[in-house]
């Protein structure tokens, strides 16, 4: 500490990296220069001392830094954080100083975005990046904390889509060209991702044995189509295709895929391997031939999801057929079907029969041994 001219005191104190700094203003006493040094010297022992400088930092220059340091990320992933940095947060909070991103003007920026009509899948989005964002500038000590507390904000509310019917699918399946029928029949009792489909390739498919292995996938960015690894660990998967569905698959090789084990499974009109740039066409005037103008192509696999838990599939069984890494994105493709709940209905009221007799009869009725009553349920 010590006294200014001006009668002021100034405080300045050794950060964590050794280097001395001055507070950032003076006070009008002794008392208050200790105070705040007491404060910080707390800080500074609970290991919650933020780099003052640091905190000056533009929001928008630590954003670059973070998403360029990310090279874990996938191409797709890479591209939403970048069109989501570039639209909804570097244009409202790129300019402020990082030690400025209080709760309040994260709030005021979430309203805001609300208020502009955003959608509000998008705007979680955007707000699970901030957050991610700023956790990482709390373990690189420029925030004490991270200012994302607003309840609920992360959370998508996305209006659950109906699948289509089995027969709206075939319909779509048989108004396409034939050399890509077997493409939606595929979806359909598969369950795989279009960039899985796409990416199949003669070796992939194992006739005796009635699987199909998911090891590569193809992924679009920009108009730019790669081809790479599976969306996660869990996207690597070996799926067994129904028995009904084989021979239409040995034909499907036999006609129109090449001998090589190379040779890809599906193509475009011109040879090239299938994108939906050179597919959309097809696939618009395949469903509105089939009168089912509104089913996305990604629609097949929730229709695929549906089947797979109709018929019993538990929902680590629906992991592993659909390559989910965790059990809220298999619920996300699960949906309820009609005949299905009436199965269980009817199944409920079987177990209930015993119990639901007259009271004379089921006194009158002899002591059931155990194993007997077993055999009855």
């Amino acid at each position: 500490m010590r006294q200014l001219p001006s009668g002021r005191w100034q405080a300045r104190y050794p950060g964590v990296d050794g280097r001395l700094r001055p507070a950032p203003e003076t006070f009008a006493s002794r008392q208050g220069v200790a105070g705040w040094l007491a404060a910080l010297q707390t800080d500074l022992a609970r290991g919650a001392w933020v780099d003052p400088a640091r905190g000056r930092e533009p929001f928008g220059d630590y954003a670059a830094e973070w998403l360029a340091r990310r090279v874990d990320l996938r191409p797709r992933t890479r591209e939403l954080y970048g069109g989501l940095l570039e639209r909804h947060l570097l244009p409202h909070l790129g300019p402020v100083p990082m030690a400025s991103l209080s709760p309040a003007v994260v709030r005021r920026w979430h309203a805001e975005r609300l208020r502009a009509d955003v959608g509000q899948s998008t705007v979680a989005k955007a707000y699970r990046l901030l957050k991610a964002i700023l956790g990482t500038a709390v373990a690189d000590e420029i925030l004490a904390r991270n200012p994302c507390v607003l309840r609920g904000a992360s959370v998508e509310r996305t209006p659950e889509r109906v699948p289509p019917t089995l027969e709206q699918a075939y319909g779509i399946a048989d108004a396409l060209d034939p050399r890509w029928r077997m493409l939606v029949v595929l979806a359909v009792w598969s369950g795989l991702r279009w960039g899985e489909l796409t990416a199949l390739r003669r070796r992939s498919i194992d006739l005796p044995a009635g699987q199909v292995s998911v090891t590569e996938q193809f992924v679009q960015t920009s108009g730019q189509v790669t081809l790479g690894p599976p969306k996660s660990e869990a996207g690597r998967r070996t799926v067994h295709l129904p028995p009904h569905v084989l021979p239409d698959v040995a034909q499907h090789l036999e006609r129109w895929v090449g001998p090589e084990p190379d040779a890809w499974l599906f193509t475009g009109p011109k040879g090239a391997p299938l994108t939906r740039t050179n597919f959309s066409h097809h696939w618009t005037r395949a469903r509105e031939t089939a009168g089912a103008p509104a089913v996305r192509f990604h629609d097949l696999r929730h229709l695929s999801a549906t089947l797979a838990a109709t018929v019993g599939a538990t929902t680590r069984e629906l992991m592993s057929r659909m390559g989910h890494s965790s059990p809220r994105a298999a619920l996300i493709h699960q949906h309820a079907v009609a005949d299905r709940d009436r199965y269980v209905a009817e199944a409920l009221s079987g177990l209930n029969a015993p119990a639901a007799r007259p009271a004379r009869q089921r006194r009158a009725r002899p002591t059931t041994a155990p194993d007997q009553l077993t055999s009855e349920l």
